[in-house]
């Protein structure tokens, strides 16, 4: 929105060009939101709080957790709104990408607002049923890919390419709709499930999106790509704008979700973000990268999917309890010890994913 200012005002001073460049802008996109954060933070809980829209806790859950009941829920209102805000201001508004991304991220989001408020308004402990939940993931996210189908400008935009080779890019024809929608809607229940403890899930997510924000302004950049040997994709760049936002809303979130959390994130929060990691995926290519840099995130899942089958097949668990963080709890890690050393493993894996782009 301000860049269509700064073009205006150009005409009268030179030194607004300095809104062209698009780390300038991500800079003030990250700062834009981490701000909005932290002045509609306290009132948003104090609101919650005296609404009693608070989280409850499963009886089988572990012991410590029952002293977080009535914390309130639905933080990742917050978050949203911070993003949405920051991306309109400094975003370019032309660009196709940052529609999509804002778009799947806010349905996402709704997705996940109506899940909480029946749950902790209505007091219906189902929330929205698991099949409606998926069905309407399922739509906005088939949606969105398809319309990057149709829209798509250069081959490499429906390609697949393969970490640590320079030349593999796979035409996948029809059947990028299909993995780009996996990949969006898988990535938006793994970021739910990891979302079980104070600060857990949006650390790593606040990661994942800055490496694949990096990702995002080199594939943009005509003599990056090319020398990086990865796919040029003309409005990629633009992304990282969004990157900063997200990082920014997420650290401003953090502030009051870091333990002992004021507030907690809730589908609408989790949902969405897990929602946004996958479509930039999508949009950069790098769908094998997301599985590495959101290494904690698979984790979480694949725990929950051993954990289901063991017991449908065999009658015994493999965790004490599934998601993993849980199993980590019961065997005696402190809250605090789990989330941070969870942070570190999703750092670690940050790096390995953006040491694939020097590994081909």
């Amino acid at each position: 929105m301000l860049l269509y200012l700064a073009d205006y005002l150009m005409t009268f001073e030179g030194g607004f060009r300095v809104f062209h460049y698009l780390t300038f802008r991500a800079i003030l996109g990250a700062l834009t939101s981490l701000v909005i954060s932290f002045l509609i933070g306290p009132f948003m809980i104090r609101k919650l709080t005296r609404k009693k829209i608070g989280q409850s806790i499963r009886e089988l859950g572990p012991q410590s957790h029952y002293e977080k009941a009535g914390t309130p829920t639905m933080g990742g209102t917050l978050i949203l709104i911070a993003i949405a805000f920051s991306t309109l201001m400094w975003a370019d508004l032309g660009n196709r990408y940052i529609w999509v991304i804002l778009l799947v991220t806010l349905g996402y989001g709704i997705i996940g607002f109506i899940d909480d408020y029946r749950k902790v308004v209505k007091r219906n402990s189902d929330g929205l049923s698991a099949k409606a939940k998926y069905l309407w993931q399922s739509i906005i996210g088939f949606l969105a890919v398809v319309f990057l189908y149709q829209t798509a400008v250069v081959p490499a935009e429906t390609q697949f390419f393969v970490p640590f080779f320079k030349d593999v890019m796979l035409d996948m024809g029809f059947m990028y709709v299909i993995l780009s929608y996996f990949v969006i809607v898988g990535t938006s229940n793994a970021v739910n499930l990891t979302d079980g403890l104070d600060g857990l899930a949006i650390m790593p997510t606040v990661m994942v999106a800055a490496g694949l924000g990096i990702f995002a302004y080199l594939s943009g950049h005509v003599g990056f790509s090319e020398y990086l040997a990865i796919p040029y994709l003309p409005n990629a760049g633009e992304l990282i704008v969004f990157c900063a936002a997200l990082i920014g809303a997420g650290l401003g979130f953090l502030w009051f979700n870091t333990y002992p959390a004021m507030v907690f994130m809730g589908d609408v929060g989790a949902l969405a973000l897990g929602g946004a990691l996958g479509v930039l995926a999508v949009l950069v290519r790098q769908e094998i990268v997301l599985i590495i840099m959101g290494g904690v995130f698979v984790m979480e899942t694949l725990s929950v999917m051993i954990q289901v089958a063991s017991y449908k097949m065999t009658g015994k668990r493999v965790f004490k309890m599934a998601p993993i963080h849980h199993h980590f709890e019961l065997k005696g890690w402190p809250e605090p010890r789990v989330i941070v050393r969870f942070w570190i493993i999703t750092f670690i894996l940050v790096l390995v994913g953006l040491a694939t782009l020097k590994l081909r």
